[in-house]
């Protein structure tokens, strides 16, 4: 007798189990506590801390605790789906480090803590399935190595950031089907990626668009190619416009020329030695007026950028981004400030990569290579107060105000 009481004395502990649920111990060791179909509103109290499967399913439950796991550190199974689920506190998952099966599906979840899936390095199965959810960070599943199994179907998925899917080795099942995808050129790398990827995507032909009105309908692995292309990025420099001086030494004139679809957005990155600028869209109105306070980086919407007065603070590099939903391409020019005399053309018996600009050597249109190896130079020199024509004639100068003038009607 006493041998029996000291028996279940140690066994009591292992095989406590709430009133609601029933407990057993399956062949293999594990510990199982079956609390489905129990018309439960919260994480039962009570449960062993040897408990490896938790199932929770079918019940009423609407809110899970950071606290709500803490008594089954141990647990490797959790089954929550088919609840009310609609509130997820951030760390609820964080110290179930063992989970390896997790269903939430058939829920109402539609913020969910992302960062809790960090320490679940060993998790095999996530079922987020038939939720609310409307987005997710591109990161959202970066350290899963072992997820093998991603069921995302039937939620309110409008987009997926490129890169959702990387560093996921081992998946091998993906459900993304009934989600109302906007196939906008955000989601185009999604198709790519379908078509290389070893992962079986269940009912491809489901991952349909309802955005825009022309795609509608069609699955995501259909966008026509040429709907969403690349950017494509070119540089130029140009000398003063006409060949017309500043009242106090000359404009430095870059001109980006993007392509793509859709059309890209033009952005500038310049650093000198004394400042980092950045400059995301056109600061010069029609009327000539400048809309942002970098009045030493005046920037046209047709993607000419105009440095008036340039001084040997300004040097640097200057940097042209062609920005679209499909990616980024950049090209940069380096821009050197030499002498008043023209030295320019000894630098360039030494480096054949850069060109010159300034007085009589300046010349429109020289192009900066987006794909040759190496940075681009450009050695500007110092344009003097007047300087001659061909002809001998002395070329009058131009008031600043004039030529920003000129610049807004032409561009």
């Amino acid at each position: 007798l006493l041998c029996c009481l000291g028996l279940a004395a140690l066994l009591g502990p292992c095989l406590a189990c709430p009133s609601a649920c029933s407990c057993s111990t399956k062949k293999n060791g594990r510990l199982l506590a079956e609390c489905a179909y129990k018309d439960l509103q919260e994480v039962p109290k009570g449960l062993s801390s040897n408990v490896t499967i938790l199932t929770l399913s079918a019940n009423r439950i609407s809110w899970l605790g950071q606290a709500s796991f803490t008594e089954v550190p141990e647990v490797q199974s959790l089954w929550l789906g088919y609840n009310q689920i609609g509130v997820v506190e951030p760390g609820a998952f964080t110290l179930l480090v063992h989970l390896k099966n997790l269903d939430l599906s058939h829920n109402k979840i539609a913020d969910f803590p992302w960062q809790d899936l960090r320490n679940l390095s060993g998790l095999q199965i996530l079922k987020m399935n038939n939720n609310r959810l409307a987005g997710l960070p591109w990161d959202a599943f970066r350290s899963l190595k072992d997820l093998r199994s991603l069921w995302l179907n039937d939620n309110e998925l409008t987009t997926l950031a490129e890169g959702t899917f990387d560093n996921l080795p081992s998946l091998s099942l993906l459900q993304i089907f009934n989600n109302p995808f906007n196939c906008s050129c955000k989601v185009f790398w999604l198709k790519k990626w379908t078509e290389k990827t070893s992962v079986s995507i269940t009912k491809g032909g489901s991952t349909l668009c309802v955005a825009p009105s022309r795609l509608k309908g069609r699955a995501v692995t259909d966008i026509p190619d040429h709907f969403c292309i690349a950017p494509s990025v070119q540089l130029t420099y140009l000398s003063n416009l006409d060949n017309t001086v500043m009242y106090d030494g000359l404009t430095l004139t870059l001109h980006c020329s993007v392509a793509g679809s859709p059309l890209p957005e033009i952005r500038w990155k310049i650093q000198t030695s004394s400042r980092h600028v950045e400059i995301s869209g056109p600061n010069v109105a029609r009327d000539g007026n400048v809309k942002q306070s970098q009045e030493r980086f005046l920037v046209f919407k047709n993607g000419t950028m105009a440095i008036p007065n340039f001084r040997k603070e300004d040097e640097g590099i200057y940097t042209c981004l062609a920005v679209n939903d499909v990616g980024m391409r950049d090209v940069s020019v380096n821009v050197a400030l030499a002498g008043s005399k023209n030295p320019a053309e000894d630098l360039l018996q030494d480096d054949p990569q850069a060109s010159h600009l300034g007085g009589q050597s300046c010349y429109k249109g020289d192009e900066m290579d987006p794909n040759s190896a190496g940075e681009k130079l450009v050695i500007v020199y110092h344009m003097p107060r007047e300087s001659k024509s061909r002809s001998g004639g002395v070329v009058p100068q131009v008031h600043l105000g004039t030529l920003l003038l000129a610049l807004g009607i032409v561009l």
